[in-house]
């Protein structure tokens, strides 16, 4: 099989096209032909090896080269084969799954645990674009956020991959939604059903005056103690994303404001959907929202296999609207 393979940090140059074998799944796993993949910030971090402390930090992306050899997290397509344990697929079966890594590859190996069956109302492309996104976006928003009917939630960054898929989840759960974006995003965002939209270029949200039950931070372009000026006194401020960095950054961003967490009124989290483990859930949570129309995947470019490094470069750039998919 074909497989972009991971040997060095570096730029999208070192993304290798390579013929490699195709992975064998064990007792627990089912073998998927991917049908699409999707491109995220989470792949380029470990092509780069960055920021660097990550290096060294427990399940990193590697000290001297690279933990994870073939990138893509998400993954969309067909049970090609399953192992001798396997009792919830067959092949043939149309899925999606989480996998943390193998997406850039025409087959990769996944365990029955973490693999669902497809949203039915989803071409293969738009499953890809829906796991670790939108899994992030519901672990910040219930899980961290613990949303209710009727809150006031800002979602900074809402017109990236997460972003679109919060604002979404937001109303789904019957939140009043504010989205913080760009210029060129600002009918995107209301779109995805942004009861507000608040462009970023021309005021600063954080010195607006209004005040908010929850904010989901994809962006990390302020302070957390910027961030708090705009919640209740019991709100929540939530750290999904932050500025890219060589050395420190995102995770610094992240670390200042669980810090401050314990010598305030309000509530300072993380949402880490790469050690949830109840990922499976999560996406049958999912599925049950998109089958029922409530949230629907945005993507903004969709590339060929063959064009998967010109695709990482491009979501490396920043500020893409919605997500970066490949056709395999």
């Amino acid at each position: 099989m074909k497989a972009f393979v991971l040997r060095s940090f570096g730029s999208p140059d070192v993304l290798e096209l390579t013929d490699i074998d195709k992975p064998v799944p064990g007792d627990d796993e089912v073998l998927v032909r991917v049908r699409a993949t999707s491109v995220q910030p989470y792949d380029w971090h470990h092509m780069r090896g960055e920021p660097y402390i990550a290096r060294l930090m427990g399940g990193g992306v590697g000290l001297r080269k690279p933990k994870i050899d073939i990138l893509g997290a998400d993954v969309a397509g067909q049970v090609e084969a399953v192992g001798k344990d396997v009792t919830e697929f067959r092949p043939g079966d149309e899925v999606f799954a989480m996998p943390k890594r193998g997406g850039f590859a025409q087959y990769v190996c996944v365990r029955e645990s973490e693999l669902a069956p497809k949203p039915k109302n989803l071409s293969f492309e738009q499953a890809a674009a829906v796991p670790m996104a939108a899994n992030t976006a519901l672990l910040a928003l219930r899980d961290q956020g613990r949303v209710q009917p009727g809150q006031k939630v800002l979602v900074n960054g809402a017109s990236g991959g997460v972003g679109t898929f919060a604002v979404q989840l937001a109303r789904a759960f019957g939140a009043q939604v504010t989205g913080v974006c760009s210029t060129r995003n600002t009918d995107l965002v209301r779109s995805a059903g942004a009861d507000e939209v608040i462009d970023y270029t021309k005021e600063d949200f954080t010195r607006s005056g209004r005040r908010y039950d929850l904010l989901l931070d994809n962006a990390g372009g302020h302070s957390a103690s910027a961030c708090r000026r705009v919640l209740t006194p019991k709100g929540t401020y939530v750290v999904i994303g932050g500025p890219a960095g060589r050395w420190l950054q995102p995770a610094a961003h992240a670390f200042s404001a669980l810090a401050v967490s314990p010598f305030v009124s309000q509530r300072m989290v993380m949402a880490d959907v790469v050690r949830c483990t109840e990922n499976k859930r999560n996406l049958m949570t999912l599925t049950a929202l998109i089958e029922d129309g409530k949230i629907t995947p945005i993507i903004d470019r969709c590339y060929p296999f063959e064009e998967i490094p010109a695709a990482v470069g491009y979501q490396e750039e920043g500020h893409v609207p919605g997500k970066v998919v490949i056709t395999v």
